[in-house]
């Protein structure tokens, strides 16, 4: 690698198990990246739902949700780090003033691309109102790559990339987001032997 060449980021990008992963965690599985620099890297799994739906989460918490229908979506498992914390992935949400870009809530990170992703309890309060944002994807813990952990996985092929899509994330059935974030490369699971190759 050249000195000049730019570190690679890939913050708001999906990473994509190809199928030949063997750690059970990461398999078949989509990862929304929250944020890539030469630190390493912090994201959310999006297709792997929990055993537990949001109800019991906001029964954890002490909130009673206004619709009761939004607690029967699942909290998914957004990786293997600190799983006992809750991380909300949602449409970006900005105070009332027009020039405001700040999110209303305590603890956001803004991802350059469109998304916030909150983990203060304030973002849980206003969905149990009904005031909070409409799409929110809710998770227990992260994954995480330390610096150039990443990288080196990407170079073993363990992973595809390609630009997030948000509908993948909020308005894609579960069940369909591997193969709907593969479509946004042009591929399909089956052509992705983990065999491919070796004739």
């Amino acid at each position: 690698m050249s000195s000049d060449s730019a570190p690679m980021n890939l913050t708001h990008h999906f990473l994509i198990a190809m199928p030949g992963m063997q750690d059970e965690t990461f398999s078949r599985s989509v990862v929304y990246l929250c944020e890539h620099s030469e630190r390493g890297a912090l994201g959310l799994m999006i297709n792997k739902p929990s055993d537990i739906n949001l109800r019991v989460l906001f029964e954890k918490v002490e909130l009673h949700l206004s619709n009761p229908a939004f607690g029967e979506g699942p909290v998914f498992q957004g990786g293997p780090v600190q799983t006992e914390r809750g991380f909300v992935l949602h449409e970006p949400v900005t105070a009332n003033a027009p020039d405001s870009n700040e999110s209303v809530y305590a603890s956001t990170m803004t991802i350059p691309g469109g998304l916030e992703m909150t983990t203060s309890k304030d973002v849980l309060e206003a969905i149990a109102t009904g005031s909070g944002p409409r799409k929110v994807l809710v998770s227990l813990g992260y994954s995480a790559w330390e610096h150039g952990q990443l990288e080196s996985e990407l170079a073993e092929n363990s992973w595809l990339t390609v630009a997030a899509d948000p509908a993948v994330i909020f308005d894609t059935p579960v069940a369909q987001r591997y193969d709907r974030a593969l479509a946004l490369l042009g591929l399909e699971a089956w052509k992705l032997s983990p065999d491919a190759g070796h004739a």
